[in-house]
């Protein structure tokens, strides 16, 4: 739902101050925005927190350890190398036998830091695709159908994707640099805090420019995910077996390709500046840290000439220098680290919210707060539509001029167990979308659909799953063998079950005359399969779920006549004592239904028999006349 318009103010404020201040006001409100995304990543360790503790353990210890070889080479120098009456071989000796024991206690420390770190990293990275996925799956088909697959696959693959460095690395590196950071700056502080002052005197500057970088590259990040979501859709689109029969029926293939080079451009050159912006400005970080030490060493030679007192006049020995410009190394290298990583992580703040962005949806169709205790077995099968209202549409905007359309006005539509209603009527008059709320895949706008005199959306999820059976008139099959295809609808079905519901399909004979029978591999979609054949295999699988309530949209529609006749005549044994809702084009399928329903416009104009409707002569009977040959159908008014 849209929201009103925001009053517009000037873009400048007395004193011409307005446009620092509107840029104050957005940074506030962005960097408010990137807290509660941070708050949301960290929640997402929550479950670890445990390891993660662990972890920044490990991290201490071994960022810390480093701090202590310099000093070392410190004492080396000045207690065991340079002193009074020659070196101190004992002390030199047990100097550097610590030193060679510490990397060495690093090394093993690191090692088991880096499973740690990357244990946690992908735990959580399995959990955000798992919880992404199953959140998807709770979504109603008014998402998917206003979504391209391509898209919603760019986000479980390339945004999550390209959070993987962030959270199996980022934030171990970032805990790691802060622990040298800090325990380099006490070292150093310790040996000279005027050298120390020297060596960070262009810091703040360098953290400002910084955030700056990082505001760019994070535009730049959800420009190139939007990109990388484009090629998606399109490889998703063309590349298909519709997708390549589409554009070779029509001779498009050049016209797909140019679609997809020019994206691919684009992608190429968002990449290209993605990876390029700031590292000129790093390159010049980089570089004063490299010259820091010669500043050192000049200041040092100047102290030591007696030319400046610039350390307060207190001594300054060899053993200091080497020490100090040794961690000055270890210094920068977190620094120039840390610096790089804010800019990665304003980068990924667009792809956590693009993440978060499906994660928080929310779903229409839910389940029950209290739902009614129904279970599938004790389902008898009576539907009933009261006073029902669907658009697909959402509700507009007030004030909003164009009107709502309806799909479904007013209708009421009642069906007894184990009854066989036919629902026809021309193109978009609303037959296909009844198919749709009986099983809930959408909710009503107003009114009421109720499964044994139960409103549906008090009925638990699973129970109506559970009890009501479709088949569509687009019938997809998995890329697997005709049996994972059976099993889908009942993974625990035995092969005596499989074969009973594929000759009631009428599909049987025609399974084992296949390259492998049951175990060949339909292809994507079941393009390996005629229309007819894919449409039997569908109508076996939903036989194989038996249950309560049958409703078949089209499910005829793709067979030739002959084995229209033969499923038709499988399929009537197979009704009895079942509700049956047939959404049907071609009459001659439903002419011995119990009821037959004519719907117009969304509202249902007719009802009766086969034959009382022809009687009737209206709707039903010109439409029959006109399957028949005979005229045109006229509006009856």
């Amino acid at each position: 739902m849209s929201t009103p318009a925001r009053p517009t103010r000037p873009a400048t404020l007395k004193g011409g101050r307005g446009a620092s201040f509107g840029e104050a006001a957005a940074a506030y409100r962005e960097a408010t925005a990137d807290r509660g995304l941070l708050r949301r990543v960290a929640v997402l360790f929550h479950p670890y927190r445990r390891a993660v503790a662990g972890l920044g353990g490990l991290i201490a210890v071994t960022s810390g350890l480093g701090v202590v070889n310099p000093l070392l080479v410190k004492a080396v120098f000045d207690r065991a190398l340079f002193v009074a009456g020659g070196p101190r071989l004992g002390l030199l000796a047990w100097l550097c036998g610590v030193m060679v024991v510490v990397p060495l206690v690093s090394s093993v420390l690191g090692v088991g830091q880096s499973y740690l770190t990357n244990k946690v990293g992908q735990q959580v990275m399995r959990d955000l695709r798992a919880r992404l996925f199953g959140h998807l799956q709770t979504l109603s088909l008014r998402f998917f159908t206003a979504t391209r697959t391509g898209e919603i696959q760019s986000r479980l693959q390339n945004d999550v994707g390209g959070l993987q460095s962030v959270i199996t690395t980022t934030a171990s590196s970032v805990l790691g640099n802060l622990v040298v950071l800090v325990s380099t700056l006490v070292a150093m502080l310790v040996l000279s805090w005027p050298l120390t002052v020297l060596s960070l005197a262009l810091l703040p500057l360098f953290v400002w420019l910084t955030g700056r970088v990082g505001r760019v590259r994070r535009a730049l990040t959800a420009q190139t995910q939007a990109a990388l979501a484009e090629m998606s859709a399109i490889t998703q689109e063309s590349l298909s077996v519709s997708g390549v029969l589409l554009s070779k029926t029509f001779g498009r293939e050049d016209r797909d390709a140019q679609r997809y080079d020019t994206q691919n451009e684009r992608l190429a050159g968002l990449q290209v500046r993605q990876q390029i912006v700031g590292r000129a400005f790093f390159a010049v970080v980089n570089t004063f840290f490299a010259v820091t030490p010669v500043l050192v060493y000049l200041v040092a030679g100047l102290q030591l000439s007696g030319r400046v007192s610039f350390l307060g006049g207190s001594g300054l020995t060899a053993g200091t220098v080497v020490a100090f410009t040794t961690l000055q190394a270890r210094l920068f290298g977190p620094i120039s680290q840390l610096l790089q990583t804010s800019t990665d992580l304003s980068s990924s703040v667009a792809l956590f919210a693009r993440v978060f962005g499906y994660l928080d949806l929310r779903a229409d169709v839910v389940e029950a707060a209290e739902p009614v205790a129904l279970e599938v077995a004790d389902v008898r099968g009576e539907v009933e539509l009261q006073d029902v209202w669907f658009s697909y549409e959402e509700e507009p905007a007030p004030g909003a001029t164009r009107p709502r359309r309806w799909a479904l006005r007013g209708l009421d539509l009642h069906v007894r167990p184990g009854q066989l209603v036919a629902v026809v009527g021309a193109s978009g008059a609303g037959k296909t979308t009844i198919s749709y709320l009986v099983p809930r895949l959408y909710d009503v706008g107003s009114g009421t659909v109720r499964l044994d005199g139960v409103d549906v959306r008090d009925v638990p999820l699973a129970t109506l799953s559970g009890a009501i059976g479709m088949v569509t008139q687009e019938t997809y099959l998995l890329h697997a063998s005709v049996r994972d295809n059976l099993l889908y609808a009942r993974p625990g079905a035995t092969d005596a079950e499989l074969e009973a519901a594929t000759r009631a399909a009428n599909v049987h004979e025609r399974i084992t005359e296949l390259e492998h029978g049951y175990d060949t591999v339909v292809g994507e979609r079941g393009y390996r399969l005629s229309g007819g054949e894919k449409q039997r295999i569908a109508i076996a699988r939903v036989l194989l779920k038996d249950p309560r309530v049958l409703v078949l949209d089209e499910a005829t529609s793709a067979l030739d006549t002959v084995s229209e006749r033969l499923v038709q005549a499988a399929l009537e044994p197979l009704m009895a004592g079942r509700t049956t809702i047939a959404i049907a084009h071609r009459l001659s399928t439903i002419r011995s239904a119990d009821v037959i329903v004519v719907v117009d416009a969304g509202r249902v104009v007719e009802r009766g028999t086969h034959d009382e409707l022809l009687a009737v002569g209206g709707w039903y009977a010109q439409l029959h006349a006109a399957q028949a040959g005979d005229l045109v159908p006229a509006d009856p008014g």
